[in-house]
């Protein structure tokens, strides 16, 4: 997710919110159960969300590994740098 996030940022995550397109958010793929992504939401389809790394170049996505269940939307980034809605 860089430049909006980079590898141990401490984020703030709102729990089963309701997400809108563009923004951030905590996603699991059904292929990968146990592993946890920050993603940005592209949109609704069938089977959970769309969603995108902010690098193209450097991101798995649902390109590669299809649609993914949106556990939550990201609502600031904590550490290093406080940031709200990212």
């Amino acid at each position: 997710m860089v430049p909006a996030l980079r590898h141990e940022d401490i984020v703030l995550v709102r729990w089963g919110a309701k997400p809108k397109p563009g923004q951030v958010v905590l996603v699991r793929w059904a292929g990968r159960p146990d592993q946890l992504s920050i993603k940005r939401a592209s949109h609704p389809v069938d089977g959970g969300w769309h969603v995108v790394g902010d690098n193209p170049y450097a991101s798995t996505d649902s390109e590669h590994l299809g649609p993914a269940e949106v556990l939550g939307v990201v609502r600031a980034r904590l550490w290093p740098r406080p940031r709200l809605r990212l």
